[in-house]
């Protein structure tokens, strides 16, 4: 990659304008939200992705304010939870969120799961285009989509998501789901870029890590940059924030991307599969 950026965006398929990396709060606790969400706004971030079932959203809204920064700068994202999907109870929840966060829009709505058990995952997508046509949610898309479950809602709608947030790292790239969402202009973005942890005591990331002077955390979250990936690396303590922002100085070499790539192995999913989980 040439020509670093610093805190570079990439287009989604709407047009709209996403920044490349931004701070997750998934596991934040209510009571440190905020000032985790204004230490990485401070730090440079400017995407903040959380969701309902998080519990976080009025910690996030708080430490939104608590920036300084004036609406247009920073991007958020929240997401729809299982127990309200369906088209009344997603615009509900939708609304609900908003009061949470204190906003009047959100950059980005997902649906957080698929949920097939429950099978209403197609008319909460039509609840979002809804959303979206009325400029409450500036774009909309998904989180843990399989291939089925995208087929069938943009069958049904013609709306194509922005956005699939899946499980991606090293030990789980999803390569298939990758090349899927490449073809059809969905933007792939990664929770548990580390892999929760368990990556970051990798020898091959260690030793790429000391190769460039960088932490494995650096490393890692520079490799989804390298690959074109939208990351949410969470944290809340705020050297750890700013220090996972500090990547647009340096890339991976081919080396280093081959070493990571072969990383990549058959039942390293860490989180629940999309079409088995039951919550």
């Amino acid at each position: 990659m040439t020509g670093i950026a610093f805190n570079p965006s990439l287009t989604l398929n709407d047009g709209a304008a996403i920044p490349q990396l931004g701070l997750g709060t998934w596991q934040t606790p209510a009571s440190e939200a905020a000032a985790s969400v204004a230490a990485a706004l401070r730090a440079g971030y400017r995407l903040v992705d959380t969701a309902a079932i998080y519990g976080n959203e009025n910690g996030v809204g708080d430490g939104l304010r608590e920036s300084g920064l004036a609406r247009e700068q920073y991007f958020v994202t929240t997401k729809l939870w299982n127990d309200h999907q369906g088209y009344d109870e997603a615009l509900r929840a939708f609304d609900d969120s908003l009061k949470r966060l204190r906003l009047d829009y959100v950059d980005l709505y997902l649906i957080h799961w698929p949920a097939p058990r429950q099978n209403r995952y197609l008319d909460s997508w039509r609840a979002l285009i809804r959303l979206k046509e009325e400029k409450r949610a500036r774009s909309i898309g998904v989180s843990n989509f399989q291939v089925p479950h995208l087929e069938t809602i943009v069958a049904e709608t013609g709306v194509t998501p922005a956005v699939n947030q899946i499980e991606l790292h090293p030990d789980f790239q999803q390569k298939g789901l990758q090349t899927y969402h490449a073809a059809r202009g969905i933007r792939t973005q990664s929770w548990s870029p580390l892999g929760q942890g368990a990556l970051l005591g990798s020898g091959t990331v260690r030793e790429i890590a000391a190769k460039h002077g960088k932490t494995a955390a650096q490393t890692l979250i520079r490799w989804h940059l390298d690959n074109g990936l939208l990351v949410i690396p969470k944290s809340v303590h705020a050297d750890r924030i700013t220090e996972n922002f500090a990547v647009f100085d340096f890339t991976l070499d081919d080396d280093d991307m081959a070493r990571l790539a072969a990383l990549d192995g058959i039942g390293n999913r860490i989180g629940p599969n999309p079409d088995t989980a039951t919550f």
